[in-house]
């Protein structure tokens, strides 16, 4: 529902990584194992968009490496496509997983409504929950340094683990967990 375009929600969330890094190569296994898909899987939509000459390749070894091509003349209306629709994923889990204090985070409202199928307009911005006892001045700027890349405004809000285990009482958090959320993959021991 993000990018209608897109065959497959994996299309979208591949391209938006590697065109939002394209000065980075990646393994196909390590992008089947950062998207929890199977190796055939990365595979096969690799081999699509390489043919449609999005996507270039190469083979160390036995490894096949795989970047976004950012000569092709739709490379930078494509990353701006990808980094509103799809890039709240690939951007805010990476920026986040620099911040201390940080142990969960969780995109809710309307993007992460689109995200999970439901119909509705585009979303304007992209709300964030964060789970954990980071410092508000570094999520500010983490907000701030994301909304450059994305192209839209980003808000995010702070709970401690202890708010966020006993929300029975808070009738915002019960909405939160009542409707989708999408978890941010936090790789700390690539960003540190």
């Amino acid at each position: 529902m993000l990018l209608p375009l897109l065959r497959s929600p994996f299309q979208g969330e591949l391209l938006a990584w590697l065109f939002l890094h394209p000065e980075e190569e990646y393994a196909q296994v390590q992008l089947a194992k950062r998207f929890e898909v199977s190796q055939a899987t990365v595979t096969r939509e690799v081999d699509r968009l390489t043919a449609a000459g999005l996507l270039v390749t190469r083979k160390i070894g036995n490894m096949r490496m795989v970047r976004a091509d950012t000569d092709v003349v739709v490379a930078r209306p494509l990353t701006e496509l990808l980094a509103l629709t799809y890039g709240p994923v690939a951007v805010l889990g990476e920026h986040l997983a620099r911040v201390d204090g940080v142990e969960e985070a969780y995109i809710y409202g309307s993007w992460a409504a689109r995200y999970s199928g439901m119909a509705g307009r585009v979303p304007h911005d992209v709300d964030v929950l964060v789970v954990g006892t980071a410092d508000e001045d570094d999520l500010y700027d983490i907000a701030r340094t994301a909304e450059a890349r994305l192209g839209r405004e980003v808000n995010i809000r702070r709970l401690s683990r202890e708010e966020w285990a006993s929300s029975k009482d808070d009738p915002f958090l019960q909405t939160i967990k009542a409707r989708p959320l999408v978890r941010l993959k936090l790789d700390h021991s690539e960003n540190r």
